[in-house]
């Protein structure tokens, strides 16, 4: 992937969503799975090819299952979580970049994106109760 990796990962858990629809019970299950993965993976793969390389997109993907987790399946909420969880691991608001320089391993590569899948999914949240 030489260009957005990020995105072409979190494009990837999109369409996972998108098309296999799970339920919420399901989604969490999924999302546990690929989280204990990418720990693993990252972690790993980090020693060869460098602190949190772009070739490392399991954290994108699994912090877009987090953003959808209890959102509507709709093309509407998918599509709005994605531009938002985008917006948030691109800019790193606090405490993201803070973490993301501090805490090293798969942790490391796997949080700063859990944090960003977290305010999009708060963000939704917020906005299905106001609207």
């Amino acid at each position: 992937m030489p260009y957005a990796p990020g995105t072409f990962g979190t494009i990837l858990s999109l369409l996972l969503i998108a098309f296999l629809r799970p339920d919420d019970f399901e989604l969490l299950l999924i999302f546990s799975g690929v989280f204990l993965l990418g720990l693993f993976t990252s972690h790993n793969t980090e020693r060869s090819l460098g602190k949190d390389s772009r070739h490392i997109v399991i954290d994108e993907f699994c912090g877009y299952l987090l953003c959808v987790l209890f959102v509507p399946k709709s093309i509407g909420y998918l599509l709005g979580s994605f531009i938002l969880f985008r917006f948030f691991d691109i800019l790193k608001p606090p405490p993201i970049r803070k973490l993301e320089g501090n805490v090293g391993g798969g942790l490391g590569i796997m949080l700063d994106d859990l944090i960003a899948g977290l305010y999009t999914n708060l963000c939704i949240q917020l906005w299905r109760y106001l609207f």
